[in-house]
């Protein structure tokens, strides 16, 4: 881990942290966003903490498996890591605001692939 990127080191131990907080208590996910983040879920478009909180923790299902077949993480300009999740095709904008990183943007769109 050492020899990666920081924006990679960021990326890669936010998207476990992220699922830990949507497995174990949605309700918890209001402390990654702010009221200016935006979430898409399967087209429908959420904007602000509480919209994208109450979204998420009013899912019909409570569980759901993780396949991550890949990561992948861009730094980009204004102190932003851009990530993509592949396997659930979950992408996440983290800033940085005050020493804390931050998701902005959240898109969801499931997309059921054949690895065979």
């Amino acid at each position: 881990v050492g020899d990666k990127p920081i924006w990679e080191q960021i990326g890669s131990s936010f998207i476990p942290h992220y699922y830990k907080l949507f497995d174990n208590d949605r309700t918890q996910l209001g402390a990654i966003y702010i009221d200016a983040s935006c979430l898409t879920w399967e087209g429908q478009q959420f904007q602000g903490k509480a919209a994208i909180v109450e979204k998420l923790s009013n899912l019909r299902f409570q569980k759901i498996q993780h396949s991550i077949i890949a990561q992948d993480h861009q730094f980009t300009p204004h102190s932003c890591i851009i990530n993509m999740v592949v396997g659930q095709l979950k992408m996440f904008l983290l800033k940085n605001i005050n020493n804390a990183w931050v998701c902005t943007h959240d898109m969801f769109r499931l997309a059921l692939h054949n690895f065979g």
